[in-house]
C-alpha cells in the first residue's frame, strides 16, 4: 500500500508544483519558469519517493517500465489509479487557491493549465502537430527513465537526467500543447475546466501512452542485458551496502 500512497503524493507534488507555477505565476516566470517547476518537482520526488515506489508519477512511465520488465503486472493498475487521484486532488487544491483572490478564477475561461490543441494551444498548433509533439516528447521522457534507472547505469544519479529531460520537454512542448506527456497531469485540470478540455483529453491520454510503447520498444532494441524485477530488487541492498562502505572509507 505504501507504494500507491507514494505515487499519489508524488503525482500531487508534480501537478501542484508544475501546474501551480503556470496558474499562479505564469505571467511572471514565463514558459522557462514553468518548465523548471515541472522538472524540479520531478527531481525532488525521485529522491523522496524513488526508494518506495520508483517515482513513476505518470501512467506513461509506468507503462514503459512494465513493458521493459522493470515493473510487475500486479502493480500497474494500482499505480495508474493512485497517479490519477493524486493529479485530481492537486488540481482541486490549486483551484481553491486560485479562487482565493478578490477577482476569483474561472478555470473554463482562463484555461487552468489544461492541455489543448487548435484554439486551445498556446501557439495555436493543430491536432497533427500536437499529436506528434506529445508522442515524441513522451518518448524522450520514458526512454530517459528506462535508461537512467537501469542497474547498468551509474547508481544514485537517475533523478538528475530525469528531472532535466522534463525541463527540456516543457521548453519544447508548452507552446504547442501546454505539455502533457503524462495522462494523469492532463486529467486533473481537465476535469475542472470541462468543455473543450474534456473533448480534447483523449489526445493527452493516447499520445503519451503511444510514446511510452515506442520508448520501451527502442530500449529493448539496444540489447542491454536484462534483469527481472525480482533480481533487481535483490541487487538493490548490495548497491546500498557498497555506497555505505564507500562512505565509511571516506570518513
Amino acid at each position: 500500500m505504501s507504494r500507491y500512497l507514494a505515487e499519489f503524493v508524488g503525482t500531487f507534488v508534480l501537478v501542484f508544483g508544475g501546474c501551480g507555477s503556470a496558474v499562479l505565476a505564469g505571467d511572471k516566470i514565463g514558459f522557462a519558469g514553468v518548465a523548471l517547476a515541472f522538472g524540479l518537482s520531478l527531481l525532488a520526488m525521485v529522491y523522496t519517493i524513488g526508494h518506495v515506489s520508483g517515482c513513476h508519477i505518470n501512467p506513461a512511465v509506468s507503462l514503459g517500465l512494465f513493458l521493459s520488465k522493470k515493473m510487475e503486472r500486479q502493480y500497474l493498475w494500482g499505480y495508474w489509479i493512485a497517479q490519477i487521484l493524486g493529479a485530481i486532488f492537486a488540481a482541486a487544491c490549486l483551484l481553491v487557491i486560485a479562487k482565493g483572490t478578490s477577482n476569483g478564477y474561472d478555470p473554463g475561461a482562463l484555461g487552468f493549465a489544461a492541455n489543448g490543441y487548435g484554439a486551445h494551444s498556446p501557439g495555436q498548433y493543430g491536432l497533427g502537430a500536437a499529436l506528434l509533439t506529445e508522442v515524441i516528447l513522451t518518448f524522450f521522457l520514458v526512454l530517459t527513465v528506462i535508461g537512467a534507472t537501469d542497474l547498468k547505469a551509474p547508481v544514485g544519479f537517475a533523478g538528475i537526467p530525469i528531472g532535466f529531460v522534463l525541463v527540456l520537454i516543457h521548453l519544447v512542448g508548452i507552446p504547442v500543447t501546454n505539455t502533457s506527456v503524462n495522462p494523469a497531469r492532463s486529467i486533473g485540470p481537465a476535469l475542472f475546466v470541462g468543455g473543450w478540455a474534456l473533448q480534447q483529453l483523449w489526445l493527452f491520454i493516447v499520445a503519451p501512452l503511444a510514446g511510452s510503447v515506442l520508448a520501451a520498444a527502442v530500449y529493448r532494441s539496444f540489447a542491454v542485458p536484462k534483469l527481472t524485477t525480482r533480481e533487481a530488487e535483490r541487487a538493490l541492498p548490495t548497491e546500498q551496502e557498497e555506497r555505505l562502505r564507500g562512505r565509511a572509507t571516506a570518513l
